[in-house]
């Protein structure tokens, strides 16, 4: 019997439970999946926790639900990775051997690696980039008179690169409508990019929304440190940002675990070829997700597009055949723009987001570029999506891996 392991149990590893599970031969085949926990959390729905449009059983449930019966999902910490060995070593000093090893360990924020971040944490600096963090800023913005609300960036990559945008701009309608305070609250938008985001034909429609909604956009922030005392965050040009709340997005890095077996760049992930998800270094690794260095969105969309097309390549390993299936960066995010509005935009290695309809060309009913309600309720929408298809596996109609593109080449 050979042993096909994937760690972490995530979005992108549950997917690959699933597609696997129905391409091997369980006679020839084990799949075993290893995750800490046994929880598994919808992460786009935090970004709407802090403004209580979700609840918690909105975004967490409990992961093996959503797992095939044939898959072994093992509960407990992996502590090492021996690639030249082809082994994995558990927290519980269990070695599992594997023939194919898929990593799919994510990424999570490092406020850490900010000097004086953690001085505030959870008192005046929050992020909504983990469970934890939404209910915390859900339950301070709910007694907050307003004041300084500072929207940071620390550093790319980031997880979902569109959610900082969303927060600042559901904060303008939350606190305009919901608490009707928006007179008392200045929101000023930080960014280490030198626009609203890292691409061109986005960043110009998102800049007329930033004047309409009177969001303050400060551009090429690399941000040195924090000065919690005072509330002021800090740029290594020296300036300075004073805050009443600090909404941040600290640096995201891959799992310790990759740092710990030597198999990823200086933010812990693991150099990935960009069309086959093959590992640079070990021909039977595989990535997918948060988890690689890949030059896309690190969102639940490119985890689909990833998933499709890495189960070809992985089928084709088996039968020792050339990895003919290319991941060409897939990835369309819905943009939040508050008032039941959102932005759709489509994109891949090659070409800028584009103008039209989607998934239908010519017929939609999602439209591209642009705001509208229809794009509001496909993001509201994506919640069943993800727990009822995605996750499982299942096809989602007429949203192929790699979708042809017309638009600008980069």
């Amino acid at each position: 019997m050979k042993e096909l392991l994937i760690l972490g149990a995530g979005t992108a590893g549950t997917i690959m439970a699933n597609h696997l599970s129905k391409k091997l031969n369980p006679s020839e085949w084990s799949i075993t999946i290893i995750d800490q926990s046994e929880n598994h959390y919808y992460q786009p729905g935090f970004l709407f926790l802090p403004f209580d449009i979700y609840s918690e059983s909105d975004v967490i449930k409990k992961g093996k639900k959503f797992l095939p019966k044939n898959v072994k999902n093992i509960q407990t910490k992996i502590k090492l990775i021996e690639p030249e060995k082809n082994k994995v070593l558990l927290a519980n000093n269990v070695s599992l051997d594997y023939d194919i090893l898929i990593i799919a360990t994510g990424s999570d924020i490092a406020p850490d690696e900010v000097d004086g971040m953690l001085d505030g944490w959870r008192k005046d600096i929050f992020d909504f980039y983990t469970y934890e963090g939404s209910l915390s800023l859900r339950n301070k913005l709910r007694t907050w008179d307003g004041g300084k609300l500072v929207v940071h960036i620390s550093e790319m990559p980031i997880k979902c690169p569109v959610a900082p945008l969303e927060f600042a701009f559901l904060a303008d309608w939350y606190f305009s409508t919901k608490k009707k305070i928006r007179d008392r609250v200045e929101i000023i938008y930080v960014t280490p990019l030198d626009n609203a985001f890292t691409k061109q034909k986005t960043s110009e429609v998102l800049g007329p929304i930033f004047k309409s909604k009177n969001i303050k956009l400060i551009t090429n922030f690399n941000v040195s440190h924090v000065e919690a005392d005072d509330k002021k965050l800090v740029s290594l040009d020296g300036r300075a940002i004073d805050y009443d709340l600090l909404v941040t997005v600290p640096p995201n890095m891959g799992d310790s675990v990759i740092e710990e077996s030597d198999l990823g760049d200086e933010l812990n992930f693991v150099p990935t070829h960009k069309h086959t998800l093959q590992s640079k270094s070990h021909k039977n690794i595989f990535v997918i997700g948060d988890a690689t260095d890949l030059p896309a969105s690190k969102a639940g969309s490119v985890v689909h597009f990833e998933a499709e097309i890495l189960t070809e390549n992985i089928i084709s390993y088996i039968n020792g055949k050339p990895l003919s299936a290319k991941f060409d960066g897939h990835s369309n995010c819905f943009i939040e723009t508050g008032y039941d509005k959102a932005i759709l935009i489509d994109f891949n290695y090659d070409y800028e987001p584009v103008k039209g309809t989607f998934p239908l060309q010519g017929i939609g009913p999602l439209k591209l570029l642009e705001e509208s309600k229809v794009n509001h309720l496909g993001k509201l929408a994506f919640k069943y999506v993800y727990w009822h298809m995605l996750l499982r596996g299942i096809p989602i109609p007429m949203v192929p891996a790699n979708m042809s593109l017309k638009g600008k080449k980069l």
